[in-house]
């Protein structure tokens, strides 16, 4: 783990893989060094923003300190719900590869509640984890120019939802009406929350 200074009011924590920043993210909510604002975990790294004038030696002591599990359960998020139409476009191609068929991917993508392990991309776009393994697929050979709004997908371990109509690689399996960014209340899914996909038919 490398600890490092992110301009006067921040510490960036370098460690090797997701389960490690999940982990750590997890300790650093249960047990906050005084003059963290706000944890921010992403792929291999954990942003801490402090009050300005926090003695960032201090922090990054209380970091090094800090005891973290390797399979520390998470804390109980808000569970989100999400209504999804499951009839996206790689659907089919991707019942084939994970040799589920349509309805299992379906079953298996609404089957357990996912993890939000960080936020990037794009506003409102969350990074989920812990769903099915068997969901585990390569990013399409060709991103697409235009993926719409709502569009469900999935790449590697990952599940996440377009906020908005961007460019995208990932494999669509369906839609949904929930609004994941606005202005007014930001994003819907937040890191250490829970989402629970919901077929609609």
């Amino acid at each position: 783990m490398k600890v490092l200074p992110c301009g006067d009011a921040a510490l960036l924590v370098d460690v090797d893989d997701l389960g490690e920043v999940l982990a750590l993210a997890d300790a650093l909510r249960a047990d906050t060094p005084a003059g963290v604002l706000d944890v921010v975990p992403a792929a291999r790294t954990v942003l801490l923003t402090v009050v300005p004038g926090t003695d960032l030696a201090e922090v990054r002591r209380a970091v090094l300190e800090l005891r973290v599990g390797p399979g520390a359960a998470p804390p109980d998020g808000e569970t989100v719900e999400i209504g999804v139409h499951y009839d996206g476009p790689d659907l089919d191609e991707v019942g084939e590869l994970t040799g589920l068929g349509r309805d299992g991917v379906v079953e298996a993508h609404t089957g357990r509640p996912w993890r939000v392990a960080f936020g990037g991309f794009a506003p409102g776009f969350a990074y989920l984890v812990d769903g099915d393994p068997r969901l585990d697929v390569a990013r399409r050979a060709e991103p697409r120019t235009t993926v719409p709004a709502g569009s469900v997908g999935l790449a590697g371990e990952f599940s996440g939802v377009y906020p908005r109509s961007s460019p995208g690689g990932w494999q669509l399996i369906g839609r949904t009406d929930a609004t994941l960014w606005s202005m007014e209340d930001g994003a819907l899914l937040q890191p250490g929350g829970r989402v629970r996909f919901v077929e609609v038919r």
